[in-house]
């Protein structure tokens, strides 16, 4: 395969920074007022609809682009962090051997069964966003599966997909999700965890489309490796393939370990609101466990520490640079301009366009507010009253948010996290782009006919 004569990711991401600042000269500046909504100690900001006004906002100097991407990396501190220390944790968890262990076992198990290893694997990581919002837990595993993937004559994209696919639709048809669900259901004051029957329904189709997806393509690759959209890409070093590697009890008590540590930062999460800070100091504390069982010195510990941190610190620029895009739209206040120039449009529309509508607006939101809850706060009290103007109800409203979230996810590059893993996995953002919007395609066909089906029956 001919090398791409498309942009690095980090130039691809450098150049919408360039291009946010010029649009800002463009767009007049504008807010929605906000209130704080919550209890006390856990309230967060909310728009409050139909106040939207016009601002004076000073230009951006010329060179704001430049200062903004410090602060990018300082607003997305806790993520670039937490990646630092995940990955010098999964270095020290790897040198005992146990991962190394465990994806040769899993080779020799399901070698031969491609299907069962990826709709498995891939319904695992959906499940977990689905239910509890997991998706910057799931960065760990990326060199994990790159390696496995390799290992069994498939290639990144393979990896790659069987984790964001996967969060990917476990977003867009959340059933219990409380980052995205809940609050959206909350702000359009619809009953809680309300309308599940649909959107279970749509998990298990739309999770049966992204399988189905990702095998045919890992099926091409494996009988012809040419036809990777990563062919061309260097995996020699950094993924090394598995060792033979006995599964010994030691090993295996170190993978026990691994796993009651995702158990409890899961139960951390649904019962105390444990997040980034709090799961990178789960992770240190089974690193350190694993280097005891795994006979590991302190100087051993330190240099794959270190050489595991280092390995990651692609990812973790391009994390700081994305979210940089966020900041230069918030400096410009141009933000609400957006959002309020395209929920304008939707008003006279008739109900099944608008509820369409809907999706679209928030597919485009989602480039500009990449966080599944930020985006909840600041669109649902704008679709939410207007899904009363237009006919169409709050819960298809919701819906519509869901998907323009959940799915877009997997392709929006201002989305840190998935520019964070496609750079952890050595994936070029374009070539990523063409494995996954066939995919979006068809998820889209269905969202759009779910939308006017739930218009026309009055989900």
């Amino acid at each position: 395969m001919k090398a791409s004569k498309f942009p690095d990711s980090l130039v691809l991401i450098f150049g919408m920074i360039l291009a946010a600042q010029l649009v800002s000269y463009l767009l007049p500046a504008g807010q929605y007022d906000r209130v704080l909504v919550g209890e006390p100690g856990h309230q967060r900001e909310q728009v409050a609809a139909g106040t939207f006004h016009e601002v004076e906002v000073a230009p951006l100097p010329a060179f704001a682009f430049l200062t903004a991407i410090p602060r990018g990396m300082a607003a997305a501190a806790d993520i670039i962090f937490f990646v630092f220390i995940v990955g010098g944790a999964i270095g020290v968890i790897r040198a005992t051997g146990a991962i190394d262990a465990l994806i040769s076992t899993a080779i020799r198990k399901f070698g031969d069964s491609p299907t069962l290893l990826i709709a498995g694997t891939m319904t695992l990581f959906a499940l977990g966003s689905s239910t509890i919002g997991m998706a910057e837990e799931y960065m760990p595993f990326i060199p994990v599966l790159v390696a496995m993937c390799l290992a069994l004559k498939m290639d990144a994209i393979v990896a790659l997909g069987l984790v964001y696919v996967g969060a990917g639709i476990g977003y867009g048809c959340a059933a219990l999700n409380p980052f995205t669900v809940v609050i959206a259901q909350r702000i359009a004051g619809l009953p809680l965890y309300s309308g599940q029957l649909l959107r279970w329904s749509l998990f298990v189709i739309c999770l049966a489309v992204g399988i189905h997806h990702l095998l045919r393509y890992a099926k091409r690759v494996s009988e012809n490796p040419q036809l990777s959209l990563v062919a061309d890409v260097d995996f020699s070093t950094g993924f090394d393939a598995p060792r033979e590697v006995p599964l010994s009890p030691r090993r295996v008590s170190i993978l026990v370990c691994f796993a009651a540590a995702i158990g409890l930062f899961v139960f951390g999460v649904a019962r105390w609101d444990w997040f980034l800070t709090e799961l990178g100091a789960v992770f240190l504390g089974l690193m350190v466990l694993a280097a005891v069982l795994g006979g590991l010195g302190p100087n051993r510990v330190a240099r794959e520490f270190g050489g595991g941190a280092a390995d990651l610190t692609s990812a973790a620029l391009i994390i700081g640079f994305a979210r940089t895009i966020e900041v230069i739209m918030d400096d410009a206040s141009i933000k609400d301009t957006v959002i309020h120039a395209i929920a304008g449009s939707l008003e006279n529309l008739p109900a099944a366009l608008s509820a369409s509508g809907m999706l679209l607006v928030q597919s485009v939101f989602n480039f500009f507010i990449p966080s599944g809850s930020g985006q909840a706060y600041v669109t649902m009290p704008i679709m939410a009253p207007l899904a009363d103007l237009t006919g169409v109800s709050r819960q298809t409203a919701v819906l519509a948010y869901q998907f323009g979230d959940g799915f877009t996810n997997m392709i929006v590059p201002t989305n840190a996290l998935l520019m964070g893993m496609l750079a952890l996995g050595r994936v070029p953002f374009p070539r990523w782009a063409r494995f996954v919007v066939p995919l979006l395609l068809k998820l889209y066909v269905i969202a759009f006919t779910t939308l006017i089906l739930a218009v026309v029956m009055g989900y």
